[in-house]
Protein backbone atom coordinates (compact mmCIF):
# COMPACT_ATOMS: atom_id res chain seq x y z
CA UNK A 1 0.00 0.00 0.00
CA UNK A 2 1.61 3.54 -0.86
CA UNK A 3 1.52 6.50 1.38
CA UNK A 4 -1.06 8.23 -0.91
CA UNK A 5 -3.80 5.41 -0.32
CA UNK A 6 -3.13 5.44 3.44
CA UNK A 7 -3.35 9.16 3.60
CA UNK A 8 -7.19 8.53 1.81
CA UNK A 9 -8.44 6.68 5.01
CA UNK A 10 -9.51 7.94 8.33
CA UNK A 11 -8.36 6.95 11.65
CA UNK A 12 -11.21 5.63 13.75
CA UNK A 13 -10.07 4.51 17.61
CA UNK A 14 -12.10 1.05 18.30
CA UNK A 15 -11.94 1.80 22.05
CA UNK A 16 -15.23 5.13 21.61
CA UNK A 17 -15.18 5.10 17.89
CA UNK A 18 -13.93 8.29 18.08
CA UNK A 19 -12.91 10.03 14.66
CA UNK A 20 -9.50 10.65 14.86
CA UNK A 21 -8.36 11.96 11.41
CA UNK A 22 -6.20 11.58 8.16
CA UNK A 23 -2.93 10.16 8.81
CA UNK A 24 -0.54 12.89 7.64
CA UNK A 25 2.83 11.51 8.15
CA UNK A 26 4.58 7.75 8.79
CA UNK A 27 7.72 7.14 10.91
CA UNK A 28 9.70 4.66 8.81
CA UNK A 29 13.00 2.29 10.59
CA UNK A 30 15.49 2.99 8.20
CA UNK A 31 17.56 -0.24 8.71
CA UNK A 32 14.79 -2.35 8.02
CA UNK A 33 11.70 -0.41 5.74
CA UNK A 34 9.03 -1.22 8.45
CA UNK A 35 6.58 1.58 9.37
CA UNK A 36 6.71 1.97 13.01
CA UNK A 37 4.28 4.79 13.90
CA UNK A 38 1.47 6.76 12.00
CA UNK A 39 1.06 10.29 12.73
CA UNK A 40 -2.21 11.96 12.99
CA UNK A 41 -2.67 15.67 13.41
CA UNK A 42 -4.69 16.51 16.76
CA UNK A 43 -7.50 18.16 17.66
CA UNK A 44 -7.82 21.93 16.43
CA UNK A 45 -7.73 24.49 18.68
CA UNK A 46 -11.01 27.21 19.18
CA UNK A 47 -13.06 27.03 16.32
CA UNK A 48 -10.26 25.48 13.97
CA UNK A 49 -9.06 28.74 13.16
CA UNK A 50 -5.86 28.91 15.48
CA UNK A 51 -4.25 25.47 13.77
CA UNK A 52 -3.18 22.20 15.93
CA UNK A 53 -0.21 21.81 18.23
CA UNK A 54 -0.71 18.50 19.11
CA UNK A 55 -0.91 15.56 16.89
CA UNK A 56 -1.86 11.48 17.92
CA UNK A 57 1.40 9.33 17.43
CA UNK A 58 -0.15 6.01 16.98
CA UNK A 59 2.41 2.83 16.95
CA UNK A 60 2.11 0.38 14.35
CA UNK A 61 1.07 -2.25 16.40
CA UNK A 62 -1.57 -0.48 17.84
CA UNK A 63 -3.84 -0.93 14.14
CA UNK A 64 -6.28 -3.18 14.04
CA UNK A 65 -7.90 -3.49 10.47
CA UNK A 66 -7.03 -1.54 7.44
CA UNK A 67 -10.39 -1.32 5.50
CA UNK A 68 -11.19 0.23 2.26
CA UNK A 69 -11.96 2.83 3.88
CA UNK A 70 -10.36 3.40 6.84
CA UNK A 71 -8.08 2.34 9.57
CA UNK A 72 -9.28 1.12 12.94
CA UNK A 73 -6.63 1.35 15.78
CA UNK A 74 -6.76 0.80 19.49
CA UNK A 75 -5.00 3.60 21.50
CA UNK A 76 -5.76 5.29 24.62
CA UNK A 77 -6.02 8.70 22.70
CA UNK A 78 -5.09 10.81 26.04
CA UNK A 79 -1.19 9.44 26.02
CA UNK A 80 -1.66 9.04 22.30
CA UNK A 81 -1.64 12.89 22.44
CA UNK A 82 1.46 14.62 22.24
CA UNK A 83 2.86 18.26 21.53
CA UNK A 84 3.74 18.48 17.94
CA UNK A 85 7.11 17.99 17.22
CA UNK A 86 7.51 20.74 14.58
CA UNK A 87 6.39 24.11 16.84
Amino acid sequence: MRMCELKEKEVINCRDGERLGYICDLEIDIHTGIVVRLIVPGPCKIWGILGRDQEYIIDYTCIKQIGADVILVDIDAEKALVKSAFL
